[in-house]
């Protein structure tokens, strides 16, 4: 596959592998609901200062990541004539959106809403709306698509 690749200059698209459901299941109970609440606070510490700010929402980005293991959506891109890979993300609104929604919207609600999230995951019923508010969290601060 390689070489006919190399022979048409062929880049090769994969999407990113997820990580086993199980796995994700195990890693919420055991770590991922107690890493991410420390995670959102020690984000919103970084959020109250403008020096930190690019931390914290970094941090908020990797929200669904710490609290269930969820991969980052994109695809890799694979060139087969140099052998290199390169991570393609979603494509995100332009900051000239997004950076004013956040000054204006996104850092109030999103503190709101996280914490909110992440106190209905302590209730068996409220777990699934709780995990899915909490993978919604990087949309609800800064429109990132994701």
């Amino acid at each position: 596959m390689a070489e006919t690749a190399a022979l048409y200059n062929l880049k090769i698209k994969s999407p990113t592998k997820d990580v086993p459901f199980l796995l994700r299941v195990i890693w919420f109970f055991l770590l991922g609901w107690e890493l991410a609440g420390i995670w959102i606070v020690l984000a919103w510490m970084f959020n109250a200062t403008i020096i930190g700010l690019p931390i914290g929402l970094w941090m908020i980005d990797w929200v669904p990541q710490v609290l269930t293991l969820k991969s980052r959506p994109g695809v890799w891109v694979i060139d087969a004539n140099k052998g290199q890979s390169k991570f393609v993300a979603v494509s995100q609104f332009s900051w000239i959106v997004r950076g004013p929604y956040f000054l204006l919207i996104g850092w109030w609600i999103s503190l709101f809403w996280s914490l909110s999230a992440w106190l209905i995951c302590a209730t068996i019923i409220g777990l699934p709306l709780g995990v899915l508010m909490l993978h919604a969290l990087p949309a609800v601060t800064t429109l990132h698509r994701g």
